[in-house]
């Protein structure tokens, strides 16, 4: 159903206009002698075509058609203005304000009803493209969205396989994951950049996979050579997740070459320094070792907080990014929220007397 307001101070105008619209089918008209109370009314309402008098007393018809389409979502609602033959100026300056059509006076019954219909139709065409395009924005929402779960499924998966070949549990993922969004979010990346990190941060040591179990699973400390094998996961785990098309794989190949970079140059794979080092990698080297240390693992147990606090002041500027781990001060109770929430569920056993310290490398 149509529906078509007429704006006209002449109440026998109103009526005839009104007796020959309402004989289109589909068609409910509403009729207003005063301008701002059918502006009141637009304002509640939206109409499908306003059929306007340009000569009203209190306001004409330009001043109208500049308050209406100075409403909220009434700049497509056609307007078709009816003035007398002789107002060429006035035709000039309504198509300038986004007039659709006009009709001369004394209006002609065929013309008025032609015009009228014409552009009712057009815009019920108008309308059904809209909600075609909405409705295609939110089927490409819904599948974009069931892309990313899948992504980040085949993210969380290709992570716990790394798990299964290294004694850090899945609560370390979360979080280790957890505190490199604080910390993204504290430096003022912006939303979806703290998501994605938080995302791909859980793939940082999917290179482990490629490292052989007599090293990766050594009770004791590490040989030199031992040692330059393991440095080598960070390459490994570039390689698996370089080259993809998905900004998460891509934000996760960096994050696995770069975690292990020190802010001093004395890190791997490439001995980068200070800026050097891409963002994300000096923030998630910063989460995961905080969590390494204070976590116990069947080859160390976990440092008090107070003194993984100090182990990181020291390394400011030396091993980490001093701004990250200032991020991760700001944030203290939070952190120990997540502590607390993602804590593990049983310590592993006591460590050997020749323990490794914080994580493999």
């Amino acid at each position: 159903m149509s529906h078509v307001i007429v704006v006209d101070d002449n109440d026998t105008n109103l009526l005839l206009l009104r007796h020959i619209l309402q004989k289109l089918d589909g068609v409910t008209v509403d009729t207003f002698a005063d301008p701002l109370q059918a502006l009141e009314w637009c304002r509640q309402n939206e109409p499908d075509l306003i059929l306007l008098d340009y000569m009203m007393p209190e306001m004409d018809g330009l001043e109208f058609m500049r308050r209406f389409f100075a409403l909220p979502q009434r700049q497509d609602v056609p307007v078709v203005m009816v003035t007398a033959d002789t107002e060429r100026d006035v035709r000039h300056l309504a198509l300038q304000q986004g007039a659709r059509d006009f009709l001369t006076k004394p209006v002609d019954k065929v013309e008025l009803t032609v015009r009228v219909s014409n552009l009712l139709a057009l815009r019920k065409s108008t309308q059904q493209l809209a909600n075609r395009a909405a409705w295609l924005l939110e089927e490409v929402k819904q599948a974009t969205s069931e892309i990313r779960a899948r992504e980040k499924e085949a993210i969380l998966r290709l992570s716990r396989a790394a798990e299964y070949r290294d004694p850090e549990t899945g609560a370390h993922l979360l979080r280790m994951s957890a505190y490199t969004r604080l910390i993204a979010r504290q430096l003022g990346l912006p939303l979806p950049e703290q998501e994605m990190l938080q995302e791909a941060a859980p793939m940082h040591d999917i290179g482990k996979v490629g490292i052989p179990d007599a090293i990766l699973l050594k009770p004791g400390r590490l040989t030199e050579q031992e040692m330059a094998v393991m440095r080598q996961h960070p390459l490994f785990g570039h390689e698996i997740l370089a080259g993809s098309v998905s900004p998460l794989l891509q934000c996760a190949a960096v994050v696995a070459l770069s975690h292990h970079e020190k802010f001093d140059g004395s890190g791997y794979p490439h001995g980068l320094t200070g800026q050097d080092i891409p963002l994300w990698g000096r923030i998630v080297a910063v989460a995961d070792v905080f969590d390494a240390l204070t976590s116990a693992r069947p080859y160390k147990q976990a440092w008090p907080l107070e003194r993984a606090r100090q182990h990181l002041e020291t390394q400011r500027g030396r091993h980490f990014d001093p701004d990250c781990v200032d991020a991760l001060f700001a944030l203290w109770p939070e952190v120990m929220i997540i502590r607390q929430r993602h804590a593990d569920e049983q310590d592993p056993p006591s460590p050997p007397a020749d323990s490794r310290g914080a994580g493999h490398a």
